[in-house]
């Protein structure tokens, strides 16, 4: 990555990049202009990930006095549509750590959270341990992972799946049972013994995220690394950021679609047989496919900052310590319309784009299918169907919105 590797890998340790400011601009154009070899798996993403380090992202949205980057919950996701643009792996890599940080913060009451979040500030990276496979009952996230007592501590057990972003972190914060019943956290940190992070995620997209498997064997857990859910200062609707993460990854692929027909259609010099222009980029048919994308991709922009601007409004409710229902239900509103209309947009615009290429656009080489591949790997993290059935119900009888599983 040249200089922009050097400069971001001089300032580790120091302040974290800040909204708006030039080393942030070198961090997304570092992570950008690897992104194809990657992709190909001619380079290790864990050198994205190690200037995300340097540049001392986990922090961005920490106060500047705390060493963090100072953030709105807007330029949060101003930043993802950016990182998606670049590479849509990396965004999503770094999904579960940003929803830990936003968890933690609006809990600084418990103890637990209040260590981890001083972990974050020395520039650890979080992953979680939630989904399992298996005939789960509908809303038991925890399924059958658990947190025993041994001695003055505990060992946990179990497998979960979806382990997007463990990989590449350093510390992993997994749902369980206790034997008694009672839903827990438990930190582990990723190199422990009996901790397994296994690289096997088989996707058709988002192929760098590492969302497979994570086994834990007979790992030992400290007392003082156990969360009671139950205890938990209850804040509604947790799950719509992580939802609203993704459509915005998706808003930001919408971005990279947009460059890539620009940039296919200006190096074009041939044009189809019945064109009605010999020069590509001077088709008026070719322009109007163009123009297409680029509405789209301003629309889906415009959607998830609007969702992100109401669902900041929320988190500062809870920040404050009350939490309004009325602002997270509105925020969920939004970032679930959003999801519906985008999805279907991104996935004809990633399809559309071929039509400004032509048959040479279908070469391996040039990876154009990888922004069809990626949003359709993101859209069905939560089905359309559901989203569009909710909201009509609500529309139409004022049916409460579901308070979790993507909503």
């Amino acid at each position: 990555m040249g200089k922009i590797e050097s400069n971001l890998q001089t300032g580790l340790g120091t302040q974290a990049v800040r909204p708006g400011s030039a080393a942030l601009r070198e961090l997304v154009a570092a992570i950008a202009q690897d992104a194809h070899v990657r992709g190909n798996g001619e380079a290790d993403p864990h050198k994205a990930i190690a200037l995300v380090r340097a540049a001392r992202l986990g922090v961005y949205r920490l106060p500047v006095e705390e060493g963090g980057g100072g953030a709105s919950f807007t330029q949060l996701f101003e930043l993802v549509l950016d990182l998606a643009q670049a590479d849509s792996n990396i965004p999503h890599i770094l999904r579960n750590h940003f929803a830990f940080v936003e968890r933690a913060r609006r809990t600084p009451h418990q103890a637990p959270y209040s260590r981890w979040l001083d972990s974050v500030r020395e520039g650890a990276l979080y992953g979680i341990g939630a989904s399992e496979i298996g005939n789960q009952n509908i809303g038991d996230g925890d399924g059958a992972t658990s947190l025993d007592a041994q001695g003055e501590d505990f060992v946990l057990n179990g497998v979960k799946y979806y382990s997007t972003g463990n990989l590449y972190a350093d510390y992993i914060v997994v749902n369980a049972k206790t034997g008694d019943g009672r839903f827990v956290a438990a930190r582990v940190a990723v190199g422990q013994q009996g901790v397994d992070v296994r690289d096997d995620w088989d996707g058709i997209g988002q192929r760098l995220t590492a969302s497979g498997t994570t086994l834990y064997d007979h790992v030992a857990v400290s007392r003082e690394d156990v969360l009671y859910y139950d205890d938990e200062f209850k804040v509604p609707r947790q799950a719509t950021f992580s939802q609203l993460w993704l459509t915005t990854i998706i808003a930001g692929i919408l971005r990279a679609v947009v460059n890539d027909a620009i940039a296919l259609l200006k190096r074009r010099e041939r044009n189809y047989y019945h064109a009605v222009n010999a020069r590509p980029a001077d088709d008026p048919l070719l322009q109007e496919i163009v123009g297409r994308l680029d509405s789209a991709a301003y629309v889906a922009e415009s959607s998830v900052l609007r969702a992100a601007d109401a669902l900041g409004r929320a988190y500062d409710s809870a920040l404050a310590g009350q939490p309004d229902e009325a602002l997270f239900l509105e925020a969920a509103l939004h970032s679930a319309r959003a999801k519906v209309v985008i999805d279907e947009l991104a996935l004809d615009a990633a399809t559309k784009l071929f039509d400004v290429g032509g048959a040479s656009a279908a070469r391996q080489s040039a990876a154009l299918d990888r922004h069809w591949r990626n949003i359709r790997t993101i859209a069905s993290h939560n089905p359309v169907a559901y989203k569009a059935r909710v909201l009509g119900a609500h529309a139409l009888h004022g049916t409460t919105l579901p308070n979790g599983a993507f909503f």
